[in-house]
């Protein structure tokens, strides 16, 4: 008798994702746990990551999966690995099903990777269709600190006030930095304000 292979489902239009967004080789780790609409398109998630994290979207970007590349194409690169349309694809489309990861990276430089799990896939009546943090923890580095060894040695001057590079610090970040400061609030407030400008909430797919 042949058994029927029972097939999982990938996530159907108004179901909704929770996704746990984590940066990698940063000690404590800072992460967020997003909901958001299982259908919406990378370049949408890519600008609510930014939100959620406290970045200000200031460098190039893709999501990565496998050896598979979205973000935005550019012709002009002469020699450049293959990047498709990010604002073309889904994240239903890239991540079909729980426990499915998708990398992140932002800033080219720096080189900052998240990892972002599939935690739950749930019905949009569970969940509010709109994105939303659920939860997190610490701040994210500032812009352009240079790298995980960059964020470490940042850290080290600006609590120490005779470490050679502390005034240096001081003055570069211009404003007060506590590394352990989030608040899930806050983030919404941010993530609102984002919808406002346009970002679309699961009716509108």
């Amino acid at each position: 008798m042949i058994k029927r292979q029972t097939l999982k489902k990938p996530a159907q239009q108004g179901q909704v994702y929770q996704l746990k967004v984590a940066l990698d080789e940063i000690t404590p780790p800072i992460w967020r746990r997003l909901v958001v609409p299982s259908d919406i398109n990378l370049f949408k998630l890519h600008e609510i990551i930014q939100v959620a994290m406290g970045w200000t979207n200031s460098h190039l970007h893709q999501f990565i999966v496998g050896r598979t590349f979205y973000g935005i194409p550019d012709d002009e690169i002469e020699g450049a690995i293959e990047i498709k349309d990010e604002r073309k694809h889904t994240l239903s489309q890239i991540a079909k099903k729980k426990g499915a990861k998708v990398v992140y990276e932002y800033d080219m430089g720096d080189s900052w990777e998240h990892h972002i799990v599939v935690e739950e896939v749930l019905e949009q009546g569970g969940k509010t269709g709109h994105p939303s943090c659920l939860d997190g923890a610490r701040a994210c580095p500032p812009e352009d600190v240079g790298s995980t060894p960059g964020y470490y040695n940042f850290l080290a001057a600006i609590k120490d006030p005779k470490h050679p590079e502390h005034k240096i610090m001081i003055e570069w970040i211009e404003r007060p930095f506590d590394p352990e400061a989030f608040s899930v609030d806050d983030v919404n407030e941010d993530l609102i304000d984002l919808r406002k400008r346009g970002l679309p909430s699961v009716e509108d797919f």
